[in-house]
């Protein structure tokens, strides 16, 4: 891990942790950069947002789920995202300030709407921007919606509980890449 990298993990662990453990000093803090920054604009994504989605997917899974491995070469990652995921449509991007700070992509099968990737760049959590992404993906795939994260990842199921998901499935990691325990979320509305 660069330098850069090891100085955003380290900023972004300790907002979380302070946050989580309720210090006063680092709500603060928060809040004050939340009355500074401008609100985010939220737009569906083009091909030309490629790099930045790919920038805020990759750094988020390196610098917040450092244990789950990421199982592709990044430059594979960006090819999939450039390729495959912004082509399909319903990839969303929040900008703030000009850039690219998260993303979602949705999708629908026959029996529920799905948040497949909701990604944000760990500068920018705890600002509302990932509960303004999930309030978009209540309104445009309405009840049911599911999703997966990591069983390790307590800061996400602590997020998605917030907002009305509960558990309804706990995996073993078998079924998804990183071979790592998940959870099955769902929202009914």
């Amino acid at each position: 891990m660069d330098h850069t990298m090891k100085h955003v993990k380290a900023d972004v662990q300790r907002s979380i942790d302070d946050s989580a453990l309720g210090v006063g000093n680092a709500k603060n803090a928060i809040l004050k950069r939340k009355c500074m920054r401008p609100s985010p604009i939220f737009r569906p994504a083009t091909t030309t947002d490629a790099e930045a989605v790919s920038e805020v997917y990759l750094t988020s899974r390196k610098v917040l789920v450092p244990w789950a491995p990421l199982v592709h070469a990044d430059n594979a990652v960006r090819g999939w995202i450039r390729d495959h995921l912004i082509p399909a449509g319903r990839v969303t991007v929040a900008i703030q300030d000009g850039d690219v700070v998260g993303m979602m992509a949705l999708s629908n099968d026959e029996q529920a709407g799905w948040i497949d990737q909701l990604y944000l760049h760990p500068h920018v959590v705890g600002h509302g921007i990932g509960t303004a992404l999930l309030e978009r993906a209540k309104t445009e795939l309405g009840a049911p919606i599911r999703l997966y994260t990591f069983q390790a990842s307590v800061w996400a199921r602590r997020f998605y509980e917030r907002h009305g998901f509960r558990v309804i499935a706990l995996g073993d990691g078998s079924a998804n890449e990183e071979q790592c325990p998940d959870v099955l979320y769902e929202w009914r509305g």
